[in-house]
């Protein structure tokens, strides 16, 4: 099974190094058969290139099982006539990775950012293709423009084609958990956009009798996160809200850096942590890897699924286990966490516990 790996901007190289001692570890446990290639990307690939991203690198991806991407500093690089091309949002669009799926928990062994007693446990199914976001919502051109230097627009696309399969994406998630799902729209103000995604929701729904199905005013799903995240079980979102609303679900039960993330397509899955690149901490291993180990994680669960095998599945539940354990010791942690561990240091911690 072959893997490919960018490591990215910032913490990106080191926090994917310790996530692939991690996964060396269970591959030689479990007996994974995994190869592993490396490609350069983000500003490595700049200096190399001319390019964050090169269109052999994309081609390249197609070619692989699943990929492990570093985090990325987009928002520093230049503008794309310059080579600076946001990476995460080139896989997510050209490789249609189009299921951003970012579950957020709490630990009783760690502290959260909610009331005392308040658990979460759930997952936030991101459309990741379209939306509000002008870089991906053009076949050409981007989607954002200035007719005059005093007036700014902003298109948003929203198609049922997408909106139907993160919903059904979704609702095949809640079969496996404890059938719920929660469509977070604004179709009071945005009739149109969000009153398409709503209405395929609710059509795919219709598919799902087990599961529970509810609908919520993002402001609104935003007060409950907060006053009864017990409520939700799946969430599923268009690309804007999904983005805020999984960053709050992840900060409130516990930080950015417990969360693990992918995006998903029928026929490709890329692992990459929720944060962001964190350039001013690069370098010191200071970096909390807990995020991008369980994304990758994650993404050997997507190849259990997908290929059936017992070995990655033993893999996936050994990975989330030993994580635990090593965050149930306060001094394992790293600095972020209170603890004395660098990212190293901690990965390591993770490959012994498997």
């Amino acid at each position: 099974m072959k893997l490919l790996v960018l490591p990215g901007d910032g913490i990106g190289p080191e926090i994917v190094g310790a996530a692939v001692h991690v996964l060396n570890a269970a591959d030689a446990k479990f007996g994974l058969g995994l190869q592993l290639d490396y490609e350069d990307i983000g500003f490595v690939a700049l200096e190399k290139f001319g390019t964050t991203l090169r269109d052999e690198t994309l081609q390249k991806a197609r070619g692989y099982d699943g990929l492990i991407l570093g985090t990325i500093s987009h928002a520093d690089y230049p503008k794309p006539d310059k080579g600076g091309h946001n990476v995460s949002a080139a896989f997510r669009v050209k490789l249609d990775l189009y299921a951003n799926v970012r579950p957020a928990r709490t630990r009783s062994f760690l502290p959260t950012n909610m009331k005392a007693g308040k658990t979460m446990d759930l997952v936030i199914m991101r459309e990741a293709t379209e939306g509000f976001y002008p870089d991906r919502n053009m076949a050409l051109g981007w989607g954002e423009m200035m007719p005059t230097p005093d007036v700014a627009l902003s298109v948003r696309k929203i198609t049922r084609h997408a909106s139907e399969r993160i919903a059904r994406r979704s609702f095949e998630l809640a079969m496996k958990r404890r059938r719920k799902v929660t469509a977070i729209h604004k179709a009071n103000s945005f009739h149109m956009t969000d009153g398409l995604f709503l209405e395929c929701a609710r059509k795919v729904a219709k598919e799902f009798p087990e599961v529970h199905f509810e609908d919520l005013l993002v402001d609104a799903s935003t007060a409950h996160l907060v006053r009864n995240p017990e409520r939700f079980d799946v969430m599923v979102a268009e690309n804007f809200y999904g983005d805020i609303l999984s960053d709050l679900a992840s900060e409130l039960s516990g930080s950015l850096g417990l969360a693990g993330s992918i995006m998903a397509g029928d026929d490709l899955c890329c692992a990459q942590a929720q944060h962001g690149s964190a350039p001013d901490i690069a370098g010191q291993d200071k970096a909390n890897p807990v995020s991008m180990i369980l994304s990758v994680q994650m993404l050997l669960g997507w190849l259990a699924q997908r290929h059936g095998s017992k070995a990655l599945a033993d893999a996936v539940d050994a990975i989330e286990k030993a994580v635990d354990q090593v965050l149930a010791d306060p001094t394992a942690r790293t600095a972020d966490l209170g603890g004395q561990s660098g990212c190293r240091a901690f990965a390591e911690r993770v490959a012994s516990a498997l």
